[in-house]
C-alpha cells in the first residue's frame, strides 16, 4: 500500500473585472490524502470523474483508491474548494504513479473539469495567476499584500450564478472593465500594490450576481472607504474579498457590519506562492 497526502491552496478569483482569468491562491488549504488500494473504495462522483480523466491521460492502467479530504476550505463560497479536491486528488494519483504527468497537463485536466480556469490555475501553481484557456502567468505574491475575506454563512452554487449572466454586455462597459483588469495585472506584476486602487469596477459580472448577493455593493464600498485597495466578489460568492497593504482589522470590522444580520466571519490571509505541494508519501 501507499499513501501520499496534497495540500493545495484555496483561491480568490475573478479579482472584479478580470472574469474568468485573473485569480491569486491564499495560505488557506486543504489538504487531499490518496491511498492506492488492491480493490477501489467508493468515492464522490466529482473525485470519481477527476480519476478516470488522469488515468486515460496518463496512458496507465487505473489503480483502486481512497481519497480523504481534511477540509479547511469552505465550499460554495467562491473560494476555489472544488478546484482544490480535483488539483489534489489528480497530483496525489500522478505521485503514486511515479509522476507520469507534467504539473501543467494536471492544470489544463483540472481547469477542464471546472469549467473555467481561474482557481485551478492558483491551485496549481500559487501565486497570482492570468489563465487564458490552457496558458498560464503567474507571478509572487509580497507576503505585505493581504487579503480580508467575508465568509458568510450561505452558500452560492457556481452553476446558478453563472445562469443569472446576460449573454452581452454594453461594450463601453467591456472596454472599462477590461482596461482595469489589466491594470490589475500590471500592479501585481510590478508589486506596485497602491496602483490597485480603483481598478476593481466590474461589468462582466458582479452587476448581476448581486442579485444573489443583494448586500455586495454594501460591503464593497465599506472596505474601500477603511482603507482596502479595492474589495470585490470573489469567484460566484457568496465569499467578498478585499486587499490591502494595511488597516486589515478595521477593514474586517466594517465588512462585518455593512453585511447586517447575515451570521459571517472574516479571515484575513496572505498570498501562497507555492501552489499544490505534496506533504508526505508514505510507501
Amino acid at each position: 500500500m501507499s499513501a501520499v497526502t496534497v495540500r493545495v491552496p484555496a483561491s480568490i478569483s475573478n479579482l472584479g473585472p478580470g472574469f474568468d482569468c485573473l485569480g491569486m491562491a491564499l495560505r488557506l488549504y486543504n489538504l487531499i490524502t490518496v491511498e492506492q488500494m488492491v480493490r477501489a473504495q467508493g468515492v464522490p462522483q466529482v473525485l470519481d470523474v477527476a480519476a478516470k480523466v488522469f488515468f486515460k491521460q496518463a496512458h496507465i492502467r487505473p489503480f483502486g483508491f481512497s481519497c480523504v479530504v481534511r477540509e479547511n476550505v469552505p465550499r460554495a463560497r467562491g473560494l476555489g474548494s472544488s478546484a482544490t479536491v480535483r488539483v489534489g486528488l489528480m497530483h496525489g494519483l500522478n505521485r503514486l504513479a511515479g509522476d507520469p504527468v507534467s504539473r501543467d497537463l494536471l492544470f489544463e485536466l483540472c481547469a477542464e473539469l471546472e469549467g473555467h480556469p481561474d482557481n485551478a490555475a492558483p491551485a496549481c501553481y500559487g501565486g497570482f495567476t492570468v489563465a487564458r484557456s490552457k496558458q498560464v502567468q503567474r507571478f509572487d505574491v509580497s507576503p505585505r499584500l493581504k487579503c480580508v475575506v467575508l465568509i458568510p454563512d450561505h452558500e452560492i452554487k457556481t452553476s446558478a450564478a453563472r445562469k443569472i449572466l446576460p449573454n452581452r454586455i454594453d461594450r463601453a462597459n467591456a472596454v472599462r472593465s477590461s482596461g482595469d483588469a489589466c491594470a490589475i495585472t500590471a500592479a501585481f506584476v510590478s508589486r506596485n500594490y497602491q496602483s490597485l486602487r480603483g481598478n476593481f469596477a466590474d461589468a462582466f459580472h458582479q452587476p448581476f450576481r448581486s442579485r444573489l448577493i443583494p448586500y455586495l455593493s454594501r460591503v464593497i464600498a465599506e472596505a474601500e472607504r477603511a482603507g482596502a485597495l479595492g474589495a470585490f466578489l470573489s469567484g460566484s460568492g457568496s465569499s467578498i474579498a478585499a486587499l490591502t497593504v494595511d488597516k486589515s482589522g478595521e477593514i474586517a470590522r466594517r465588512m462585518v457590519g455593512a453585511i447586517g444580520r447575515i451570521p459571517a466571519r472574516t479571515i484575513v490571509l496572505s498570498a501562497d506562492n507555492h501552489g499544490a505541494v505534496v506533504t508526505e508519501h508514505k510507501s
